[in-house]
This record gives C-alpha cells, sequence and structure tokens, in this order.
C-alpha cells in the first residue's frame, strides 16, 4: 500500500514539474523586438529587412513560432540574407528597441524566400500573399 502511494505521489509530481516546463517555454510573452523575430528558437531579433511588410499588421508584426497569430494559409516572404542560421553577421536590433524604419515601402524590400510564421519553408519570395500591410 505504501508503495502505491509513493508511486501516485512521483506520478502527480512528475505530471506538475511537465506542466510547468511547458508553460515556461511556451507560454511565456512574445518577444519585442522591432522588426520581429526568427520563427525558431530561441526567436532573438530579426534584423531590419529580413521580413517583408505582409508581416506587419498597422505596424505590429504578426508573430512566429509558437507566438504566431497571422492567417491559417498564410506565407510571407523573407530576405533569408538576414537569416543568422545561414551566416548573417550585420547588425541585430535588442528586445525592446524602437523601430526607426516602420516607414520602408512594399517596393523596397527583395524577399528571397516564403514563409509560414511557423517555421516552415513555402517556395520562393515573389509569390508570397501580399495582404497584411
Amino acid at each position: 500500500m505504501l508503495t502505491i502511494v509513493a508511486g501516485l505521489c512521483f506520478a502527480a509530481n512528475s505530471t506538475a514539474r511537465a506542466q510547468v516546463s511547458f508553460g515556461v517555454n511556451i507560454g511565456g510573452p512574445a518577444p519585442v523586438c522591432p522588426y520581429g523575430y526568427y520563427d525558431y528558437s530561441p526567436y532573438s531579433c530579426a534584423p531590419y529587412g529580413y521580413y517583408g511588410p505582409e508581416w506587419f499588421h498597422s505596424g505590429v508584426f504578426i508573430g512566429a513560432g509558437p507566438w504566431y497569430h497571422g492567417p491559417r494559409h498564410f506565407h510571407g516572404r523573407v530576405d533569408n540574407r538576414f537569416d543568422g542560421r545561414r551566416g548573417y553577421r550585420g547588425g541585430y536590433p535588442h528586445r525592446g528597441d524602437r523601430d526607426h524604419f516602420h516607414n520602408y515601402r512594399h517596393g523596397q524590400f527583395h524577399g528571397n524566400e516564403r514563409r509560414d510564421g511557423r517555421g516552415d519553408h513555402g517556395g520562393h519570395g515573389d509569390h508570397g500573399d501580399h495582404g497584411h500591410h
């Protein structure tokens, strides 16, 4: 009987610990980055020019990774030359920095890849959805 009680306590403790871990990793607030954040962990701030204008609605980033809140079948353009996993070593904004370039025009962006906000590639740049300026 004592073994059963000890086993139930252990199982309850493991379940509680797993729930807390899940909540901390996914349930926290989205990173505050002026030009959006990468759609892969550790979700660091993406530099100006990585995301196309369709990733912003009224100047607010629609999210990426676990905080994505755009349309279900969305695929927006990115310029993967600004991706740190692909060798980009230029300047990055810091969390909480202000957006000093919020007025760049759709025609000034030259995306070369489509992404869905959840880390998946969706083809090449100029054929993405353009409905979220």
